[in-house]
This record gives structure tokens, sequence and C-alpha cells, in this order.
């Protein structure tokens, strides 16, 4: 399949099927004309990818979970590699949230000390 049908069947558009490629983590054959042709199989991993994703890890923490992208990643048991970087990545999140939530409560006392 091209990666105009490709994008169609998974939802993610064209510049972000290119990026995962250009990352390693799909991989198509040129046609004679020079379109990028993907098997079944791309499919499978572009939602795997996008279910990672999704989840708040970043396209570099996926590179880890490459050699179970071809499976039911949602139903496989993720390896010690893969559980700390899920962990780390939910202690940056978290943090995250914090420092929204402090400026979010600074912003909303400086409004109510106006009004």
């Amino acid at each position: 399949m091209r990666i105009g049908e490709l994008a169609q069947v998974t939802g993610v558009t064209p510049r972000a099927l290119r990026h995962y490629e250009a990352a390693g983590l799909i991989a198509s054959l040129r046609a004679d004309n020079g379109y990028r042709e993907y098997d079944e199989r791309a499919a499978v991993r572009v939602r795997n990818i996008r279910y990672l994703i999704d989840a708040g890890l970043t396209l570099a923490d996926v590179q880890c979970f490459t050699s179970c992208l071809d499976g039911d990643i949602a139903a496989a048991r993720p390896s010690p590699e893969g559980l700390r970087i899920a962990r780390e990545r939910l202690g940056i999140i978290d943090a995250r949230i914090a420092a929204q939530t402090e400026a979010r409560d600074r912003l909303a006392s400086l409004l109510a000390a106006v009004d």
C-alpha cells in the first residue's frame, strides 16, 4: 500500500508516517516511480506506535519497543526497560502537571485579587 492508503487506514498523516520511517520505526520499499510501498504489517506497527504515543511516550521512548510493534502491544507484558521508560515518562508528566497547576493557582489568585 502507498503512503496515502496507510495514512487513511491508520488515521495518521503522511507526514507522521515519513517521520516514523525516518526514526526507523516503520520501513517501506520504493516503487519504480519512487513512491513508498508499505506491506500490511506496517498498519499494525503504526497503530502500536500511536498507542504508545497516545499513552504519553515520546517517539524516542517508542524506540525501546520496536521488537514488539508487530504484535498486540496492549496485551504484551512490557520489558523491564519498557517499564523503566514508562515510569520515567510518568514522572515527567506528573511534574509538568504540578507546574501547570501551580501556575494556574497563581493566576487564579491574581485574578481573584482584582475582582
